[in-house]
C-alpha cells in the first residue's frame, strides 16, 4: 500500500508538470518548461521511493503497470476538474483495458 501512495502522491505531480501548463497557453514557453521542471522534480522524489520500495515484492513489469493505471486515474480526473474537459465514453473503455493489463499482470497462471 505504501507503494501505491507513493505512486498516487507522485502521478499527481507528474500530471501538473506535464499538463497544469494546458490552461496557461500564453505564459511563454520557457518558464513553462521551467516551472514543469521544478514540478517533476517533487515527482521524482516520491516516484524513485515506490519502485525502490515497490520491487520488494512486485516485478518492474508489475509496478510500471500499477503505475499506469494510476497515472490514468490521476489524469482522468485532472482533466475534468482543471482542465474542465469532457469526459467520453471510449475514455472509460480504454481505462477499462488498462485494469484489465494490471489484472493479467498480477494473475497467476
Amino acid at each position: 500500500m505504501k507503494t501505491v501512495l507513493l505512486l498516487l502522491i507522485s502521478n499527481i505531480f507528474m500530471t501538473f508538470a506535464w499538463y497544469g501548463h494546458l490552461k496557461f497557453k500564453d505564459t511563454p514557453l520557457f518558464k513553462v518548461i521551467v516551472l514543469s521542471w521544478l514540478i517533476a522534480f517533487f515527482e521524482y522524489c516520491f516516484q524513485v521511493p515506490a519502485n525502490r520500495v515497490g520491487h520488494l515484492t512486485f516485478s518492474a513489469a508489475q509496478l510500471k503497470i500499477i503505475q499506469e493505471a494510476i497515472t490514468l486515474s490521476v489524469f482522468m480526473v485532472f482533466s475534468v476538474l482543471y482542465l474542465r474537459e469532457p469526459f467520453k465514453w471510449n475514455y472509460g473503455a480504454s481505462f477499462a483495458l488498462v485494469l484489465a493489463a494490471v489484472f493479467f499482470a498480477f494473475k497467476r497462471f
